[in-house]
């Protein structure tokens, strides 16, 4: 519950905020004006008539009595904060504001008349803010007569809730204006970042252009749309997928956003896909009409229900070849994580590995993954005892003539993975699936140094593959639909969640991910934005798990810029071209946690 309020505890800057001033009171707006009640300040709200008052005021009495209800505020304590607002229809009760936040439409045409009126009403000392989240702030300031007091200040919806807000400077904002909004949004308990006047912003974006290839992809056809969000939710700890957050923003919205981040940018990464287009014409804009890439119960219902796009539960994949022995060459981490799911999911797993000590070093570390199992509690001895009797070692490829299934957890190196396809060919029996677990060499050119190209597909299991749940599941345009099935199946009968795509460089998981992270290392080269602050934004504006920073240092500017070549030279698109930081860190040894500096140093740690 929070503390009794007595007065607002004012920053140590050289402004006093007392009043502010809220200016539109729909969802974001009483958010915000409730964010600022909620410390002590007194807030005017003002709306265009008396209608949007008693909307606004509606808005407020049912997120406090939210509150209310989940014991984050007393009744008391709402009372205080409803009583700290104030209503209006006119600007001029804002004489003696010393911050003005505007939350209405986003039209730059209604946004610049408020501007210039409120300009003649507050005190030369006052701030005036806008809430857009993209239009122009500098546009937005030359309607005033003192430019340098107004800046963009972007809650994040619901503002209440949401600890993250964007702050805006526009060329010639003063330095004491940024200084103040962030420690007044400081003291609101909210994470300020700093960033340009750039549409987007930091959020939006990064964000966007990355919905934006989704939508792209499955307009394509690439992938269903239940797999594309299933890559990225079990592939990424994304907490939605792709798809379903258009739906959940609308599409009409996310159409705006992307035409006015294209239209000040001419990044072609965010033009909108014309099927955004097409479903925005056609009415389908997403949860709130029942209708985007999903159908829903009803306009404004969260509940997917299926429809003709819905896949049958009678057509789950079957297992079209008999799967008894598994075979697993490699010894590495990834290889040894998918000897142990196979052998936990009740296969007997035959491995291979360069020499004994490769062999021993596999079965050493399933075992102690098991003992560290059993100390929590998670696994017994006896498990221990029935899953390592499953697994044996080897150091010839000849012994895997018996095997039903091949997976290959080799080293990324294309000639050594096709002459180790080669072998495979002469050494397995007839009817053997041949696969790789490869997250970025063509599928397709394993394939064809075989003479069973129909059986060769790509099984990308995920680091570490004994807990990531996701495999993409990779057919290039050889292999047998049969071949495809069983693999699907074979990974649900393992615990995993199988995802469909074509052979193309990044599948569906880094073909998202890796254009979304070199985004954030152009923001970051041209001085948009901090790399905490372009971290903090997507962590707590997007509910990421990580940001694009502290994930490109986890996973290894080297490997990164590996993957964004390998995109760059299927698709062409020059927007998918590695920044050229990426490359000057790469060529300096700086490539991240493992050699403790990338975008941060990590030596003192």
């Amino acid at each position: 519950m929070m503390p009794p309020m007595t007065a607002p505890e004012t920053p140590d800057t050289a402004r006093t905020f007392t009043t502010i001033g809220v200016v539109g009171l729909g969802t974001m707006g009483a958010g915000i004006a409730e964010v600022f009640a909620r410390h002590g300040y007194a807030v005017v709200g003002v709306e265009k008539d008396d209608e949007g008052v008693a909307r606004g005021r509606r808005h407020l009495e049912a997120s406090t009595g939210r509150a209310v209800a989940r014991e984050k505020l007393t009744q008391d304590e709402a009372d205080a904060l409803l009583g700290r607002i104030s209503f209006t229809t006119t600007l001029k009760d804002l004489a003696d504001a010393d911050l003005v936040v505007e939350a209405v439409v986003e039209s730059m045409d209604v946004k610049v008349s408020i501007f210039r009126d409120l300009d003649a009403i507050v005190s030369p000392d006052a701030i005036l803010a806008t809430n857009t989240s993209s239009l122009s702030v500098t546009e937005l300031s030359t309607a005033t007569s003192a430019p340098g007091r107004v800046v963009g200040i972007h809650f994040f919806n619901p503002a209440p809730v949401q600890r993250l807000v964007e702050v805006v400077r526009t060329v010639v904002t003063e330095p004491a204006v940024l200084d103040d909004v962030q420690a007044l949004l400081g003291s609101l308990g909210k994470s300020p970042v700093v960033c340009g006047d750039k549409a987007g912003f930091i959020a939006n974006t990064l964000l966007f252009g990355y919905l934006n290839h989704a939508a792209s992809m499955f307009e394509q056809r690439y992938a269903s749309r239940e797999d594309i969000d299933a890559a990225m939710r079990f592939g990424c700890g994304y907490p939605m997928g792709p798809l379903a957050l258009l739906d959940l923003i609308g599409l009409d919205t996310a159409y705006e956003i992307l035409e006015t981040m294209y239209r000040q940018g001419r990044d072609r990464l965010h033009a909108p896909t014309p099927i955004l287009k097409q479903m925005v014409t056609a009415g389908l804009l997403g949860r709130k009409t029942g209708r985007g890439f999903y159908t829903y119960e009803q306009p404004d219902s969260p509940v997917v229900v299926d429809d003709a796009a819905t896949p049958s539960a009678d057509a789950a994949p079957a297992l079209r070849h008999e799967i008894a022995q598994v075979g697993v060459v490699g010894t590495g981490t990834m290889a040894s994580g998918i000897v142990e799911v196979f052998a936990k999911a009740g296969y007997d797993v035959l491995f291979v590995g360069r020499s004994q000590e490769k062999v021993a070093g596999v079965v050493a570390a399933i075992t102690k993954n098991f003992d560290k199992q059993i100390q929590r509690g998670r696994a017994t001895e006896e498990q221990k005892t029935e899953v390592l009797a499953r697994v044996s070692g080897t150091t010839s490829l000849d012994d895997l003539s018996t095997v039903d299934i091949v997976v290959e957890a080799i080293a990324e190196d294309l000639a050594i993975k096709t002459t180790l396809f080669e072998n495979l060919d002469d050494i397995c029996k007839p009817g053997a699936i041949l696969a790789t677990t490869t997250s970025s060499l063509p599928i397709i050119a394993m394939a064809k140094v075989t003479s069973r190209p129909q059986d060769v597909i790509g099984m990308h299991f995920f680091n570490p593959a004994t807990v990531m749940k996701l495999v993409e599941v990779v057919s290039t345009v050889s292999t047998d639909d049969a071949v495809t099935e069983t693999v699907r199946a074979l990974c649900a009968k393992v615990g995993k969640v199988a995802v469909s795509c074509t052979d193309r460089a990044g599948f569906i998981v880094n073909a998202l991910l890796f254009p979304y992270l070199n985004d954030a290392v152009k923001m970051l080269e041209a001085h948009y934005a901090t790399a905490d602050d372009i971290d903090t934004a997507m962590k707590q504006g997007c509910a990421l798990p990580m940001g694009p920073f502290e994930l490109l240092d986890v996973v290894g500017n080297d490997v990164s810029l590996a993957i964004q070549r390998e995109l760059y030279l299927e698709f062409r698109e020059p927007g998918f071209a590695p920044a050229p930081l990426l490359e000057h860190l790469v060529t300096a040894g700086y490539l991240g946690r493992k050699t403790k500096r990338g975008f941060r140093d990590y030596s003192a740690r």
